[in-house]
């Protein structure tokens, strides 16, 4: 930025820009619309993100984000606990949440694993998972994302969990509800007929 703007101004953009999704520009304009707010605004916006860094935990079990350990999720009686679902981050856990089909509980990975990023088995939460698989599990749903590193990550678990003897499945992968055949792009309709089911 040119040198007429306040330093201060300047490195809020800069840790802006550290978030994902962010550029320098956007770094910018938020930086300015903080600088913009009144000072009590400003003071709840910063203290809301310390509480939840300071309040926030992993879960003893799942490793999903939780204010209470172990997390609602897993402490609920009414779920069926010997059915996992592996996901890469808590926003994944949400996800099934609010479409509201699966009775079963959680395992966060935090994070995939990528050999181009230097990210190992060590740095995801695998240890913890095989851990669980020492009590009365009777499936694991992996269910990361279709990407290289999702795919990468859910075969090399599975193979794990199937070691130990657990049922190891895979999210299935097609046409989404009310879609047209005619706008399917190939690799979607291919894995749709590699996932049909008898009716």
């Amino acid at each position: 930025m040119p040198e007429y703007t306040p330093a201060p101004l300047i490195k809020a953009a800069e840790q802006f820009a550290k978030l994902p999704g962010i550029g320098m520009k956007t770094a910018h304009r938020l930086a300015y619309h903080v600088l913009s707010l009144p000072q009590e605004s400003v003071v709840e916006f910063t203290s809301a993100i310390a509480l939840a860094r300071e309040s926030v935990k992993f879960c003893s079990s799942c490793q999903n984000f939780t204010e209470t350990v172990p997390c609602p999720i897993c402490s609920d009686t009414r779920r069926n606990s010997r059915v996992i679902c592996v996901v890469e981050s808590p926003r994944d856990v949400s996800v099934f949440e609010r479409a509201g089909g699966y009775n079963g509980v959680y395992h966060v990975l935090h994070g995939l694993l990528s050999p181009m990023d230097g990210t190992t088995p060590d740095d995801i939460r695998v240890k913890e998972l095989m851990q669980r698989l020492s009590g009365d599990i009777e499936e694991v749903i992996m269910a990361t994302n279709p990407t290289v590193e999702g795919e990468a990550t859910a075969s090399y678990i599975s193979r794990l969990v199937k070691a130990v003897g657990v049922k190891t499945t895979r999210l299935a992968y097609g046409l989404p509800a009310g879609a047209a055949l005619e706008f399917a792009d190939d690799v979607t309709l291919t894995k749709a007929l590699e996932n049909r089911n008898e009716i």
